[in-house]
């Protein structure tokens, strides 16, 4: 994401927690859910909300839209996040399917998402955790130092920021990883790959179909 205005967030802790807090993960331990994807999309919910709700917020100081996609760039994901790709996926037409097949092989190799058509996500509803985050003032640690952000188009007139209107990478990122491992535990077949790029998930998706 590029670089936004210099702001300084305030208590930026105490929400981020709050997504820990709320969200129970089910350990390796324990019995197999009836769905290997239902901490996952608790995970989902949880962040949608807090985006949902920061959104709300800001919302006089938010210019994201739909179409503006300055802030997808090609990634790679943990194995749980592709796993709810491939299953939206694979519950699609097969004609749109293979279309989006298609469009992933020509764009691959880019620096912008595979997935991204006329500045849209063929695969929205299924969007990594990173990317709804996308355009929010976020927080993270960077060589043992506290670094804020966001997208330059927003909060150009905001010098100072509630920590409930801040998304914690740190915690964000510590719980996704938790999540995955526990995936990977109850997975029957795991990938080798700690990352997997998305153009890779697409292809071996519909090319099982």
């Amino acid at each position: 994401m590029p670089c936004g205005p210099s702001i300084r967030w305030k208590h930026s802790r105490p929400r981020a927690k709050g997504i820990i807090d709320s969200c129970h993960v089910q350990t390796a331990m324990t019995t197999t859910p009836p769905d290997i994807l239902d901490n996952y999309r608790q995970l989902v919910a949880k962040v949608d909300a807090l985006c949902s709700s920061i959104t709300t917020h800001l919302a006089g100081e938010l210019h994201c839209r739909a179409g503006c996609s300055s802030c997808c760039i090609s990634i790679t994901i943990f194995p749980v996040e592709a796993a709810a790709m491939v299953r939206l996926l694979k519950t699609l037409p097969d004609q749109q399917s293979r279309e989006i097949r298609a469009h992933v092989t020509r764009q691959k190799g880019g620096a912008r998402c595979p997935l991204l058509r006329d500045e849209r996500c063929l695969l929205y509803e299924a969007r990594p955790i990173i990317c709804r985050t996308h355009g929010l003032p976020i927080v993270y640690t960077q060589e043992g130092a506290q670094i804020s952000d966001c997208c330059p188009l927003n909060l150009t007139g905001t010098t100072s920021l509630s920590g409930s209107d801040v998304v914690n990478l740190d915690t964000l990122n510590t719980l996704l990883t938790a999540i995955n491992a526990t995936y990977l535990a109850q997975s029957p077949h795991p990938p080798l790959q700690d990352r997997i790029a998305i153009a890779d998930i697409i292809e071996t998706a519909t090319s099982d179909r």
